[in-house]
């Protein structure tokens, strides 16, 4: 807890092996995409892989801008 305010941490020391399906944190407005896997582990975090045209992103990720996929229940669209 930060100035009263609880900040949200996805990734505390968590290694993701490659091919792990996971959310990312969008970088402009704060809200988890889903629909990516891990590419490979670097060093300085993580490339990813876009499952929906098997893309690698150019960027590397840091451990806390991602998260192993949250799959909403009980919703017909997921």
């Amino acid at each position: 807890m930060a100035n009263g305010v609880m900040e949200a941490r996805s990734m505390p020391d968590t290694q993701l092996s490659r091919g792990t399906r996971v959310d990312v944190r969008n970088r402009f407005v704060g809200a988890w995409s889903h629909g990516f896997e891990v590419a490979e582990q670097v060093a300085d975090g993580y490339r990813i892989r876009r499952l929906s045209d098997d893309s690698v992103l150019p960027d590397v990720f840091p451990g806390e801008d991602i998260r192993p996929e949250r799959r909403k229940q009980g919703l017909w669209w997921y």
